[in-house]
């Protein structure tokens, strides 16, 4: 069955969806700056890696900029691609779609995102995604997905059940070539990925490494233990379920499965700062430290590393 899309942000993760989507046969609309757009207009667009070859043409999609006040009643769902900095702004302009009532879903980094959604478009519509899987901008309008650990899990903002709108999301996603399931507890998910990343992103970006290279010394390790704890304290004490009962525990698959699984990813927000762009530290490292500090949980680490991120944010003038 054909699904009209809607991608708000299409940035590298968004572009790679909405490719394999057309492809697919689904109608996919991709909001995004006008340069992507123009770039797209010319070479149409195309993703490669580990799940396969795929390209559309410019003319099997549908490339805007603005939304606001525009009719939304033919999309069957909005798919949110946004960095998590951009996503009050974003869900606020996505509120002004009119007659539109299908389900957004939050494919984002970072923890937080979810809850906005909720805030705004209530529990029924906002429904979330946890990827662990890297992409890579290769050229114009080029794609490449280069390491996954997991299928994308998505899955409703209320817990328990997995509601159709999930199930027939996610067939699409997967049909298209994007492993992707529908799950009763996405929180639990994202949160485990808050784990992963935390661990991983920040560290990398600092030192200007792939994820490997991190587990390779010693001394990393500490400080990526040191960040696991943290963060599962503090995933702790919001009262999140997780899939491991101790940091030890996670700290095995991390080490066992995650890594070797994206040993040669580099992280999302060293290709940021490379190209001048705002992190995403507020959502992971910065998330864990306010929520530490409102639940008197020391977190010396995470705090330790997003001043570093921001630091270098400012040396390469994107705060």
């Amino acid at each position: 069955m054909t699904t009209h899309f809607l991608i708000y942000g299409a940035g590298t993760v968004g572009q790679a969806l909405g490719c394999m989507l057309a492809s697919d046969g689904n109608q996919v609309t991709l909001v995004l700056r006008e340069r992507f757009a123009e770039v797209i207009k010319t070479h149409g667009l195309s993703v490669s890696g580990i799940f396969g070859d795929y390209h559309v043409e410019a003319d099997k999609l549908h490339l805007t900029s603005l939304i606001t006040g525009t009719e939304g009643s033919h999309y069957d769902a909005i798919l949110l691609t946004t960095k998590s900095y951009d996503t009050t702004d974003a869900a606020n302009d996505l509120s002004t779609l009119q007659n539109c009532s299908c389900p957004v879903v939050s494919i984002q980094n970072a923890c937080g995102n979810i809850e906005q959604l909720i805030e705004l478009f209530g529990a029924e519509r906002s429904f979330g995604a946890r990827v662990i899987t890297g992409f890579e901008i290769t050229g114009p309008a080029r794609v490449r997905i280069t390491v996954s650990a997991d299928a994308i899990h998505l899955g409703a903002g209320i817990s328990g059940t997995i509601p159709e709108p999930a199930v027939s999301i996610a067939a699409a996603i997967d049909q298209a070539g994007m492993p992707c399931i529908a799950v009763e507890d996405v929180h639990q998910s994202l949160f485990a990925k808050l784990l992963y990343n935390c661990a991983l992103n920040p560290l990398g970006a600092v030192l200007g490494v792939n994820y490997g290279a991190l587990a390779g010394v010693p001394e990393t390790r500490i400080v990526m233990n040191g960040i696991i704890d943290e963060t599962f304290a503090v995933v702790t004490a919001l009262g999140a379920r997780l899939p491991w009962t101790k940091p030890a525990e996670y700290k095995e698959f991390f080490y066992e499965t995650l890594i070797p699984a994206t040993y040669d990813h580099r992280p999302s927000m060293l290709q940021d700062l490379e190209n001048h762009k705002p992190t995403e530290v507020e959502g992971l490292v910065g998330y864990v430290s306010r929520h530490g500090k409102a639940h008197d949980i020391s977190t010396p680490y995470c705090d330790l590393l997003g001043a570093l991120i921001r630091f270098k944010e400012e040396q390469a003038g994107s705060r």
